[in-house]
């Protein structure tokens, strides 16, 4: 998976430099123009006039010290936008990794950028069609749309809609199609409609079912009536990802 942390330590530095700045700046202006004033090198007319004079001590007027002031409001903002987009793009990228992996994508190098090659909404099938008599591949595992919706859905390409899914069934890319899913009045059956075992992949295709009624007490099996397992992958919380950066966790 692409490393967005690899890029903190640049960020941290910049923000460093800007903070080194702004801070004074927006306690006192006049600190960080008289200390850049002790750098300067061009001479002092022998008749300069009283504001050059005071424009070279570094002595700032009422709309200098607002202006300067500003721009430190404006790289201070500038510096959490930095921070921002680095933690963003982190959790982004960590949330669809981690549904892939539990829909049981295996790492490889689609996981460079998982919310673009690790992971997608099914191109073609619905879970719906005719089933054929050989014998039928299970598939393990099912996530449910109720309540708090999995965020990843908004980052992967082709993504289904909240209101369209009840139910989300990931598989390769290669049984996407072929995945049947029947709605029966005591069970939800999920099977791949092969006779041969699924080939492990480095994706993971998410086929989004919508129930013609409510779960309610129905169980989700797969061949042999096997009970599924439900799994809940999601994105880590803007709290979780400040506070793994805060902790090195």
């Amino acid at each position: 998976m692409r490393n967005y942390w690899s890029l903190l330590p640049a960020v941290l530095v910049a923000v460093v430099l800007i903070l080194v700045y702004a801070v004074p700046t927006l306690i006192n202006p006049q600190w960080t123009s008289s200390i850049m004033a002790l750098f300067r090198t061009a001479p002092l007319p022998v008749d300069a006039s009283e504001a050059e004079t005071r424009r070279a001590a570094g002595i700032l007027g009422p709309q200098q010290i607002r202006s300067r002031r500003m721009l430190a409001v404006a790289l201070v903002a500038g510096a959490l936008v930095l921070v921002g987009i680095n933690i963003s793009f982190n959790r982004e990228a960590v949330g669809c990794y981690k549904a892939a992996r539990a829909f049981g994508a295996i790492d490889g190098p689609d996981a460079k950028d998982p919310c673009v090659d690790m992971i997608f909404g099914t191109f073609i099938g619905d879970g719906r069609g005719s089933s054929s008599d050989k014998p039928h591949q299970p598939v393990q595992n099912y996530q449910l749309v109720k309540g708090k919706k999995p965020k990843y859905l908004k980052w992967i390409q082709n993504a289904p809609k909240y209101d369209d899914a009840d139910l989300l069934i990931g598989t390769g890319i290669a049984c996407a199609g072929d995945l049947r899913i029947e709605e029966q009045e005591d069970k939800i059956l999920v099977y791949v409609d092969v006779d041969t075992p699924c080939p492990a992949e480095s994706n993971a295709s998410i086929t989004a079912f919508k129930l013609k009624k409510p779960l309610g007490d129905r169980k989700l099996v797969t061949v042999g009536d096997k009970p599924m397992t439900e799994i809940n992958p999601d994105m880590d919380s803007w709290f979780t990802v400040l506070k793994k950066l805060a902790t090195g966790g």
